[in-house]
């Protein structure tokens, strides 16, 4: 299938566009970087469609629906929203990248919107807020503040799981849930490690060992906990660092940006310290997180740096502390 005729394109998602309908049999696309140096890889097109159909069928999406995109088509979730709506041969309306997406938005109800948490604000200040049937959300992970806003709102909101190389997301969480929940088509197991392991009945990669610790709930549903490369081993009791830090985020003066990392420790071998570029945070606060969380897995210092590396969709590129 194709787009309907009257769909409106920006010249990036047109350049995609003539990819896509291309004889190549692949997409050139990039990873995020957030784990390391972003590379190029080559995505299947029967792939992207497998992915696409998934989520066509999750949402339900058909020739009557309308598909908006406020992302950029050079990354995956920009293209694979193009993808879905050629799968369902129906309406998308693109416009370029901004932190207010869709300010105004003449053209009825939306089906589906992806967007990243940068732009969740200015989304709720949008009119295509009030007219957007679901809302899918990606790149980085949402603070608790920002998912209280989303229930609060009564917004229809998921947030993904996926890497590009998966072509999007595998599974969706709806926000003031736990759990993710596999898109058809994909079911989970863990390895030794406790890392998800994706099965694909559908998409060529067949299985695909992630780096991601999960609390599995059934093949189709689980709990994340954390990247396996971010565990900080101290003094044996195994710690992650994302746990910590949806407690800490509540805690937080408001615009502080601060992640948990490994320090070096002569006694514990590692320990986790707090890393933030606010000069107002104070030692408080790691007296409150010892109040809260189990014994031994609290923070013990909190170090200052000039400023917070992210990737370009926002996600905080973690550094261990040497010293």
């Amino acid at each position: 299938m194709n787009l309907r005729p009257d769909s409106i394109l920006t010249p990036e998602a047109e350049n995609f566009l003539t990819e896509w309908l291309s004889p190549a049999p692949y997409v050139t696309a990039h990873t995020s970087g957030s784990t390391g140096a972003p590379k190029e890889i080559r995505l299947s097109k029967n792939d992207m469609r497998a992915s696409a159909r998934a989520t066509v069928k999750f949402f339900g999406l058909n020739e009557g629906s309308v598909l908006a995109l406020p992302l950029s088509p050079d990354y995956i979730a920009g293209k694979m929203q193009i993808v879905r709506a050629c799968e369902a041969g129906c309406r998308l309306v693109a416009e370029r990248p901004s932190s207010h997406p869709f300010t105004e938005y003449p053209y009825g109800e939306c089906s589906l919107i992806p967007i990243v948490p940068s732009q969740l604000e200015g989304f709720m200040q949008s009119t295509v807020n009030h007219l957007t049937a679901n809302v899918i959300i990606g790149g980085a992970p949402l603070s608790p503040e920002q998912e209280r806003v989303i229930i609060e709102n009564g917004i229809s909101a998921y947030a993904t799981y996926g890497m590009t190389e998966t072509c999007s997301h595998v599974a969706l969480r709806r926000i003031g849930e736990e759990c993710y929940k596999a898109l058809p088509g994909i079911t989970f197991s863990t390895d030794s490690r406790g890392c998800l392991v994706i099965d694909s009945s559908t998409m060529s990669f067949g299985r695909l060992v992630t780096n991601d610790m999960v609390a599995l709930e059934d093949e189709t549903g689980f709990k994340w906990l954390g990247r396996y490369d971010n565990v900080i081993n101290s003094g044996g009791i195994k710690i992650h660092p994302e746990e910590i830090e949806r407690v800490l985020a509540p805690l937080l003066p408001h615009g502080t940006t601060a992640y948990v990392t490994a320090r070096t420790s002569d006694r514990w071998g590692q320990e986790a310290v707090i890393v933030t570029d606010s000069a107002t945070l104070d030692r408080e606060i790691l007296d409150r997180l010892k109040e809260i969380l189990p014994p031994h897995t609290s923070p013990r210092d909190i170090v200052r740096i000039t400023s917070i590396p992210l990737t370009s969709s926002g996600k905080i590129i973690r550094q261990k502390i040497n010293d």
